[in-house]
């Protein structure tokens, strides 16, 4: 892999993994183009390295949050033993186990990932796929503020948003766009939407590479490239930390739906590229 290509493909990844226009559709898209192990995937070790780019800039935007609830856990394990666990809970223990509740529906796919994986490989599914990720942002706007925090926000709350998660799991949903989405259509305050998707996607993420890494192995990997692959990383990275803080901005004025308008052109256009070039 060159390093053009590598950078270009970390840039993708860490634009598109946090701003709602899903990074697996840009990068299946961004492969085709590059022509990236013969346009159907990059090699499956850089693939994960560039997803724990991404995880990195969410620890680094959210350590705060991520600490306490840290913390809290410990906390937890010791008030269950010693039989004084408060009520009601802290809310960064309510929101260990929101994210819990959250991250359930993923199991259920687990069987299946093999076939959505596939779906990659058809670029219509995916441009269809980000007409439909801008169609959810287009109405996201539309939807009442609501106030809930996690403090507030009910398992019931959870366990749609995670499903909203798993659904994303298709390549060409956004997986944030999803899960802030349906955040925002359970009455989560949009700041904390945000939040909470940024949050519950480091146990998916971390689950995902952990069942890819054994593929990449496999694969073979080509040790020459590591550093080429760890440039990319770090775009995704840096990228990543950028467009979290941009999203957050954007999330206390409410303006998702710039983004649908996005998700049309480039899914529109996909098609049509595809259908002219044959």
């Amino acid at each position: 892999m060159s390093l053009i290509s590598a950078i270009l493909l970390g840039l993708v990844q860490g634009i598109t993994e946090f701003l709602p226009i899903s990074s697996s559709g840009h990068l299946a898209i961004a492969e085709k183009l590059l022509n990236v192990s013969g346009g159907t995937e990059v090699p499956g070790f850089f693939d994960v390295l560039l997803h724990l780019g991404t995880l990195v800039a969410v620890f680094v935007a959210y350590w705060a949050d991520i600490r306490e609830m840290i913390v809290e856990f410990f906390c937890g394990v010791g008030d269950i033993a010693h039989h004084s666990t408060p009520c009601p809970l802290p809310p960064a223990r309510r929101m260990i186990l929101l994210v819990i509740v959250a991250t359930l529906p993923l199991f259920v796919i687990v069987p299946f990932k093999d076939q959505i994986e596939a779906l990659s490989g058809s670029i219509y599914f995916v441009a269809a796929a980000l007409i439909v990720t801008g169609c959810m942002l287009y109405f996201s706007d539309r939807v009442p503020k609501g106030r809930k925090t996690e403090k507030t926000a009910t398992m019931k709350d959870a366990l749609i948003v995670g499903i909203g998660q798993a659904i994303a799991t298709c390549p060409g949903i956004s997986r944030s766009g999803t899960t802030i989405t349906v955040g925002c259509f359970m009455g989560y305050e949009r700041s904390f939407a945000v939040r909470f998707s940024f949050i519950m996607s480091i146990p998916a993420i971390l689950g995902a590479n952990i069942l890819s890494l054994k593929d990449a192995f496999e694969a073979g990997i080509i040790w020459g490239d590591v550093p080429v692959y760890l440039v990319g990383v770090a775009v995704a990275a840096l990228s990543g930390y950028a467009c979290i803080r941009l999203l957050k901005m954007i999330a206390a004025k409410g303006k998702f739906g710039a983004f649908a308008y996005y998700c049309w052109a480039v899914g529109a256009l996909t098609i049509i590229g595809t259908i002219v070039k044959g």
